[in-house]
């Protein structure tokens, strides 16, 4: 592997004056000089390590990531294809600008800060923040961080959210005008503020519109992912009343509807169902999916470049970014006769 010292051998010079050219120091190094050594640092396809350019520029090139959401069933954060894809959308665009990104779950604002030390991290990404202990803790650190899906509002602060209300209560009424009158809520933990509850609200806003009483028994909390949907679909299958369910994202969505098959219940005949975000599991489930769609792509883009900008000091005319939602019909709800 070529080393610095090897290029400074090659082109008669000092490892500073090599070092100074790779790090753009260049303002006491002639043209030529500097022509010379770039055509050897190309030619060896020299890449300075990661710690080097730390050192060199006083300055980290990582991006976190974090995770604050604990999942008692394993696998949780990554398991879902929506952060999946945002995720690997932001790492597109920070890897344009030179940046590394990680992606980490912390537990408690210690956990958070010992993160921050070892890895010297240039800035952080959030997904589903509250406004409590945790988030102080952010702040206090003191470097440029971005909330996703997070209902902490300031206007000092970088965000990118969703219409979150108003996808639940398209989702509601699609099913209300399709005559259900009896439609299960289906979600993780509901949290004050959260992007949960602001969906809660869709619910609600949209059986107000119907003038259906909200009814606490139809609301059904539990961990997203495949099994725990699956066990929940066992268990609504065997509700004979409820004949509608929004689930709050596809991948529970595609859980209940495994879960309704093992005991017989089929999906719409039976129960009419939709989801939220439209990732690739709505073309794979049977039926295939009608949900509310997200572009998650675009999230990850917009979440990168709020980043980027606070990390190169440039202004920004919107730093609190909501983005739209819309109504994807598929197969997975029947319209049935009041």
């Amino acid at each position: 592997m070529t080393t610095l010292k090897d290029i400074a051998r090659e082109a008669g010079v000092s490892i500073t004056t090599v070092s100074n050219v790779v790090h753009n120091r260049t303002s006491r190094i002639s043209p030529e000089l500097f022509n010379k050594i770039t055509e050897i640092i190309n030619r060896e396809n020299y890449i300075p390590s990661m710690t080097a350019r730390t050192l060199a520029n006083n300055a980290s090139p990582i991006i976190a990531i974090i995770n604050h959401v604990i999942s008692r069933s394993g696998g949780g954060f990554l398991s879902d294809p929506f952060h999946n894809t945002f995720m690997g959308s932001i790492e597109d665009h920070m890897r344009e600008k030179g940046y590394f990104v990680m992606i980490r779950t912390v537990e408690d604002a210690r956990n958070l800060e010992e993160v921050y030390r070892n890895w010297n991290l240039a800035g952080m990404i959030f997904v589903g923040l509250y406004k409590d202990e945790f988030f102080e803790s952010v702040q206090r650190i003191g470097i440029p961080y971005v909330l996703i899906d997070s209902y902490i509002e300031s206007p000092d602060i970088f965000s990118v959210g969703l219409e979150d209300q108003e996808g639940a209560y398209i989702a509601t009424r699609h099913l209300l005008e399709h005559g259900h009158r009896v439609i299960a809520f289906t979600s993780p933990t509901i949290r004050e503020n959260g992007v949960v509850e602001r969906r809660l609200r869709g619910y609600k806003q949209a059986l107000k519109e119907y003038n259906v009483p909200f009814e606490t028994s139809l609301i059904f909390e539990q961990e997203i992912d495949t099994t725990e949907g699956m066990r929940l679909g066992r268990t609504l299958g065997a509700s004979k009343e409820i004949t509608g369910i929004f689930a709050t994202a596809d991948i529970l969505a595609a859980g209940i509807i495994a879960g309704l098959r093992e005991v017989g219940v089929t999906v719409p005949n039976d129960k009419s169902i939709v989801g939220f975000d439209d990732n690739y599991l709505c073309q794979i489930t049977n039926p295939r999916l009608t949900t509310i769609h997200q572009d998650v792509d675009t999230k990850g883009m917009l979440a990168a470049e709020l980043m980027i900008a606070q990390l190169e000091c440039k202004n920004v005319d919107e730093k609190n970014i909501v983005l739209p939602v819309r109504l994807v019909e598929r197969e997975s709800v029947k319209k049935i006769e009041g």
